[in-house]
């Protein structure tokens, strides 16, 4: 019969000696807990290095856009609108990211009647209601979300129909990896002592969502793009613009196995 967890907390305290525990010092074990927890977090890490590339687009989605099959500044201004609803309603930078990744993932594998106009639109406005769905605690409405410099205005009940062939083409997978997963992992990394981490996370969230508009951006994948992110924050610090970026493989063993297509 297994041991419920307040069984296991009342074991683990009778194993310590009661005068440590109760002078609120650290136990003896501490670091080693430490450790364990770190090799389960990288272990987490490593999966998602491991699974990320089944929430991208394929490896071709690029070169459409540079053979003009897909439309490029059509994508920019989608993604544009996506991150100005985003600033009005102070949505989570993560909404932003999973929007423009359920828009990318979509265009990768279903044409659209026209490359721009209302069907982008519908598209996105479909992509940002169910990322927010995933994310906020509180979602606006589907009207309100329109309200934001939306050049065509659609029913609910049409933004509705789009989510479902949305959530049919991703086949209902809307958990994606992305470089959010690994941010904050790779912050702590780079700076073990804490003292630059909120500095670190908020500028690499900036500089994520200011590039996701670039079609380019598609080239790399998630993990390196946070990578990229938390060192370009590092260097706009004294204490750390020193870290040689090679050394960022040695974040994780899967982050080193990354290699492009």
């Amino acid at each position: 019969m297994s041991l419920s967890c307040s069984d296991r907390f009342t074991d683990l305290l009778c194993a310590e000696d009661s005068d440590e525990v109760l002078s609120g010092e650290s136990p003896a074990c501490s670091s080693e807990l430490d450790s364990q927890a770190s090799c389960i977090e990288e272990s987490s890490i490593d999966g998602f290095i491991e699974d990320e590339t089944n929430f991208v687009p394929g490896f071709d989605y690029l070169a459409r856009f540079q053979c003009q099959s897909l439309d490029a500044s059509a994508r920019e201004a989608s993604v544009a609108w996506i991150l100005k609803v985003q600033a009005y309603y102070n949505l989570q930078p993560l909404t932003a990211y999973l929007s423009v990744n359920y828009l990318d993932r979509f265009l990768y594998s279903r044409r659209l009647p026209q490359a721009s106009g209302w069907p982008l639109q519908l598209l996105s406005t479909a992509c940002l209601s169910l990322a927010a769905k995933m994310e906020e605690p509180l979602v606006p409405s589907l009207l309100d979300l329109q309200v934001e410099g939306a050049k065509y205005i659609f029913e609910p009940k049409t933004i509705q129909r789009m989510e479902l062939l949305v959530l049919t083409v991703l086949d209902w997978r809307l958990r994606s990896v992305t470089p959010f997963s690994f941010i904050d992992f790779f912050a702590c990394k780079l700076d073990p002592t804490g003292t630059f981490l909120a500095f670190l996370i908020s500028r690499a969230t900036d500089i994520i969502l200011s590039n996701i508009k670039e079609a380019s951006f598609l080239e790399y994948r998630p993990s390196s793009i946070a990578a990229a992110a938390i060192l370009c924050a590092a260097n706009e610090i004294p204490n750390l613009s020193l870290f040689n970026p090679e050394h960022a493989e040695s974040w994780c063993d899967g982050l080193s196995k990354v290699k492009n297509p």
